[in-house]
């Protein structure tokens, strides 16, 4: 497999997924500009990002078994592509390009290092991943199946702890409520 980041700067910002939240956050409410349009806008395509990581969280045993049924049966990454949907439509609801910019680039340095680190322990961890792998893409979701369907599984949607995600959504769309108000 060819690394597209040398694993010492994907180890590196691997360590700073979590500070960068923080400092997006902090961006998110000093940058943020909503009125009514952007938030009609922007908060759906946030709430379909947050159904396709919940959709995912469900599927998802962590290290116990490959994922590759559900939405890892379209994209190797759905909990990323939900996340990056979650953040493109609160940009578009924050109504600030600056912020759409900043969430791109924090996703191409960050994620995407740590998406090639989950990628490689997978490998190690499951003999069955480079043909998975092969059937099915990274980010950007196939438009049929590849995989046999299951079941989503509530009890692996809250061992992941997935309603953290929508807190913090249905926070950040308050805050932007709250703002347009103003």
């Amino acid at each position: 497999m060819r690394l597209l980041f040398p694993k010492p700067y994907a180890d590196f910002v691997a360590r700073l997924r979590v500070p960068s939240g923080f400092a997006l956050v902090a961006a998110f409410a000093w940058f943020s500009h909503p009125d009514a349009r952007s938030l009609a806008y922007g908060l759906p395509v946030s709430v379909i990002g947050l159904a396709v990581r919940a959709w995912a969280a469900g599927h998802l045993a962590k290290n116990q078994s490959l994922a590759a049924s559900g939405p890892y049966a379209y994209t190797r990454n759905p909990l990323y592509l939900g996340t990056l949907l979650v953040a493109a439509g609160l940009a578009v609801a924050a109504r600030s390009v600056g912020l759409g910019a900043l969430f791109a680039a924090v996703f191409l340095c960050i994620y995407l290092p740590v998406i090639q680190l989950e990628q490689q322990h997978l490998r190690g961890l499951f003999p069955d991943y480079a043909a998975y792998a092969a059937r099915v893409p990274a980010l950007l979701p196939r438009m049929t199946p590849a995989g046999q369907p299951r079941a989503f599984q509530w009890a692996l949607y809250l061992k992941n702890r997935e309603y953290q995600a929508a807190a913090g959504f249905l926070s950040g769309a308050l805050f932007l409520f709250w703002k347009a108000l103003r």
